[in-house]
């Protein structure tokens, strides 16, 4: 239950953080704007590592199996630059509707080949119909009835 919830304030966020970023960008550019947004999350995450007690140390980073797993920052500004782009473009809504179905779709491509680590999960022809159903919601959402 607790992954469920946490899982909805995560959307809500992302949802907020994009509409946030996109009127930051109109007043300065999409670089300002993500650069402060990756600062500020920086700052946020060692002040969280100081009052939580420092349980692991930066020296870790050097002992990861996978080192390509570390490009999980820059990946973080490429998804920030996209989401500004897209909810300037196309509105909070729509973006969010593609985002999330592009999301659904690699996370679900991810699990079914065991890409990166992640545990294999046999084909679900139910999942590939909830696909299909997150995709007729998009093209009833987009619809427009002259």
């Amino acid at each position: 239950m607790w992954g469920i919830l946490i899982a909805v304030i995560s959307g809500a966020l992302m949802s907020i953080q994009g509409v946030f970023n996109t009127g930051v960008t109109k007043q300065t550019n999409i670089w300002v704007s993500a650069s402060f947004v990756q600062f500020t999350a920086l700052i946020v995450c060692l002040g969280a590592w100081v009052i939580t007690g420092r349980q692991s140390s930066f020296g870790a980073l050097f002992k990861i199996d996978s080192k390509y797993m570390l490009l999980g920052g820059v990946l973080g500004a490429f998804i920030t630059f996209t989401v500004i782009k897209s909810v300037g473009s196309l509105g909070p809504a729509r973006a969010n509707m593609f985002i999330i179905t592009a999301q659904m779709i690699v996370a679900y491509l991810i699990e079914l080949f065991g890409i990166c680590g992640s545990e294999k999960v046999p084909f679900e022809w139910r999942k590939l119909l909830g696909i299909l159903l997150i995709t007729a919601g998009i093209i009833t959402f987009k619809w427009k009835c002259d």
